[in-house]
């Protein structure tokens, strides 16, 4: 297909009345784009062609958005968008921003990997695209990253061998992948040690719902087991990737400390550190570092997370960074220079890159690999399509967010799968499985049975989308509310006690 045949659907978009034959007309072309990249190959454009079909893309769903064009019709232009950003990430090895025309692109070969994507799914540490309404495809990410599903037989022996009830993020499939969880259950029941590593990469000062479902979790699992943690705030990363001072990332490394203590951790039992501090403290953690860099190649860096030539060192001796708190000689204060420890890692999948390069460097300098524990993406308040941004307010309810605003925000910007009459949601019912609201519900609420009564009564048209959005509303609220004031409970003081290297409440 031609380099024009893109920019059809902003032509349709400003010439076409609303009504179903714009839509048709923008799906056959959404259709016929999708399969021509497929078949005829992106690599055939170049970057800069992309940028400018995305830039003129954009330009579209800008005008349908301000022209209140019908829902049907957004929806396909944004599928194109998104497809289009897919695209330009695979030739260029770089994320579209507006306004950023490329820099040098890869050279021929060098493209983001094959193993972070799939189709109409881009998934890396960085990137995180669908176009799928439902979001990502994760039966097929499990097939493509090597890992396993959580199967129900794996949450019975949990149950069986914790005698605890599994957290609602394990019944819902929240958390829905793992390597290794078998060999942490046999570790626990011949009381043998392991330890949980969890982190967060701090890129403001205010963190969203998202960001606490791999804390939530991890409190989880340490009350569980009872068992050292260790939490790594990676600012280090954020001042290489980011447009970010220094000193700005080790502020909302410290800022982000303070919401992931309200979470309620033991700081007898748990251990935050800021790369930035940690690197100079511990000898242990910096001789693992180095241990792993001389394991890996360039070209295994390139090959697993898409760098390019024109990506700064930093950015290519990072991941050394992060696998480093796998491995427990690390923390020598808390593990008394014991290297046969096991790691147990809770985190998004779109992490796993960095432990597969772990895992594999791991027999090699003499360590056990780390287990993982893998879960979802939280959607952005848009649906499941749209990526959640720090500097789009109206994308995630914020923990920083008052009752007013978590109200405004759930019930003007929370994608529906309402229908658009009454009448006809009366008659056929919601779509839960794109309602954000519904997944949200999903997240946060507690009560299966109660979960459930909602879902049966969307789908069936009894429940209509404004009385769901209210039991969202009901739902956040008073939780938000409770962190904020568990915060305002967390000192300076209490910070510096987590984030001191020490011994924490075990024998090794």
């Amino acid at each position: 297909m031609s380099g024009a045949a893109f920019l059809k659907p902003a032509v349709t978009v400003h010439l076409s009345p609303p009504g179903k034959a714009a839509v048709c007309t923008l799906a056959h072309i959404l259709a016929d784009t999708m399969t021509d990249s497929q078949t005829d190959g992106a690599a055939a454009e170049s970057p800069m062609e992309f940028y400018e079909k995305l830039t003129a893309q954009g330009e579209a769903v800008k005008a349908l958005k301000t022209g209140k064009a019908p829902k049907e019709e957004i929806d396909v232009a944004v599928k194109l968008l998104l497809q289009l950003k897919l695209d330009y990430k695979r030739v260029s090895g770089q994320d579209y921003k507006a306004g950023c025309p490329p820099t040098d692109s890869p050279a021929s070969g060098e493209s983001v990997p094959a193993a972070a994507e799939d189709g109409d799914d881009l998934v890396d540490p960085w990137t995180v695209a669908t176009s799928n309404a439902k979001g990502i495809d994760y039966e097929k990410l499990i097939v493509r990253f090597g890992s396993s599903k959580i199967e129900a037989e794996l949450i019975e022996r949990m149950e069986r061998v914790t005698g605890q009830k599994a957290h609602r993020f394990l019944r819902r499939g929240i958390f829905f992948s793992h390597r290794d969880m078998h060999q942490i259950l046999d570790a626990y029941e011949n009381k043998k040690s392991f330890y949980l590593y969890t982190g967060r990469g701090p890129s403001s000062e205010a963190m969203h719902m998202g960001h606490l479902i791999p804390f939530i979790f991890t409190k989880w699992l340490q009350d569980v087991f009872d068992i050292p943690l260790v939490i790594q705030l990676t600012d280090d990363e954020k001042y290489l990737w980011k447009d970010l001072t220094l000193e700005d990332c080790h502020r909302y490394a410290v800022e982000n400390a303070k919401d992931i203590i309200a979470c309620g951790f033991d700081v007898n039992k748990t251990f935050i550190f800021s790369d930035l501090d940690y690197m100079g403290m511990s000898s242990g953690f910096y001789r693992n570092v180095v241990k792993i860099q001389k394991h890996v190649t360039f070209n295994q860096v390139k090959g697993i997370f898409g760098f390019t030539d024109s990506d700064c060192i930093g950015k290519i001796s990072f991941p050394a960074i992060q696998a480093a708190p796998s491995f427990s000689t690390s923390f020598p204060q808390i593990f008394n220079g014991r290297k046969d420890i096991q790691c147990l890692i809770p985190c998004a999948i779109d992490q796993d890159p960095y432990f597969r390069m772990t895992r594999d460097v791991a027999p090699r300098i003499g360590y056990p690999k780390p287990a993982l524990l893998h879960s979802t993406f939280f959607p952005a308040l848009q649906g499941a399509q749209t990526k959640m941004s720090a500097s789009d307010p109206n994308s995630s309810i914020f923990l920083t967010d008052t009752a007013k605003q978590i109200k405004n925000k759930i019930n003007k910007h929370a994608f529906s799968g309402g229908r658009d009459t009454v009448e006809e949601h009366r008659k056929h019912g919601g779509d839960a499985d794109v309602d954000v609201s519904f997944m949200y519900l999903t997240t946060f609420l507690e009560d299966d049975e109660k979960l459930e009564q909602i879902r049966q009564d969307y789908t069936s048209g009894a429940l209509l989308t404004g009385e769901l959005k209210k039991c969202l509303i009901e739902t956040l609220q008073p939780m938000i509310t409770q962190h904020q004031e568990r915060r305002k409970q967390v000192t300076d003081e209490t910070v510096k006690q987590f984030m001191t290297p020490r011994k924490l409440d075990f024998h090794f």
